[in-house]
């Protein structure tokens, strides 16, 4: 079982949603931070929450698309704190379009943190896990992480990536002081749809309806996620789902690996059709 009582926590994407929240909710557990994002305004008012709890806590700038900065942000929290026993890597982005309308570039800056965020976040703090008596590592993927549905190729690569590299490392470090927990979250009403991009021909009315329909749809608060993410975390469990959407998109792919999108377009046209006029012809099955 995973302690937080005395743990020190590294946390990405900390200046919002989840990751605030888990590091409010980590605060009031007893646990250390080392909280990273790159909207440094909205960061400190994470941390300033965290510390009326008693809680010692460290802010840093960080890109996690950036390898450099992910690398001092581990360096520098060892520093702050002489050691780190839990890494969350949660900062991500959102991309919608589909694929012939989106660019390489489009691709390369969402994976750029989606994916090689988590992937540099686990390659520099690995040394620091490895000096504890027991660690863990938590990487946020998605249910796109299990199901990949039209107009968002982007999103699901990278956190298709996320989950198969997660499961991977967890099974190489089944022997060692490290557990590895992916998170699957359903929908939570974070931020990540408001500041979603897009490509150039979207209107700014047809972003605004995606994140308002976002956040109707999104079942779950961050402060409930983060008691769920924190349940898991301290049961060592593997795979965390989050939200009874994630529960039933998991069973859905379970039973359909194949041939779940047949079930899942006609609700999901609905949302994306009232959005954007014509989509639904482009998202039929293969």
């Amino acid at each position: 079982m995973t302690q937080l009582r005395g743990a020190v926590a590294a946390i990405s994407g900390a200046a919002s949603g989840i990751g605030r929240a888990l590091a409010i909710h980590w605060a009031r557990e007893g646990a250390s931070l080392a909280l990273a994002d790159r909207r440094t305004d909205d960061l400190r008012e994470t941390a300033a929450i965290a510390r009326a709890s008693g809680a010692t806590v460290s802010i840093h700038e960080v890109d996690v698309s950036d390898r450099a900065q992910v690398e001092r942000w581990a360096a520098e929290a060892v520093a702050a704190h002489g050691r780190v026993s839990v890494l969350v890597n949660n900062a991500g982005v959102a991309l919608h379009g589909l694929f012939d309308e989106l660019s390489v570039a489009d691709f390369e800056w969402l994976l750029g943190v989606n994916f090689w965020g988590v992937f540099y976040g686990m390659k520099a703090f690995m040394p620091a896990l490895r000096r504890e008596p027991s660690a863990h590592i938590v990487n946020v993927s998605s249910v796109f992480g299990i199901v990949g549905p039209a107009g968002q190729s982007a999103y699901a690569t990278s956190k298709f990536a996320v989950r198969g590299l997660s499961e991977s490392v967890r099974h190489e470090l089944g022997d060692t002081n490290i557990r590895l927990s992916v998170v699957h979250p359903g929908g939570v009403k974070t931020n990540i749809a408001a500041r979603a991009r897009y490509h150039d021909d979207v209107p700014e009315a047809t972003r605004e309806y995606m994140a308002r329909r976002f956040q109707q749809l999104a079942a779950l608060t961050p402060e409930q996620a983060a008691e769920l993410i924190t349940a898991g975390v301290r049961k060592n469990a593997p795979r965390i789902l989050v939200g009874k959407d994630a529960h039933a998109i998991d069973l859905l792919q379970r039973f359909w690996p194949a041939t779940y999108w047949s079930f899942m377009r006609r609700a999901w046209n609905r949302t994306q059709v009232a959005a954007r006029p014509g989509v639904a012809n482009s998202t039929r099955d293969a």
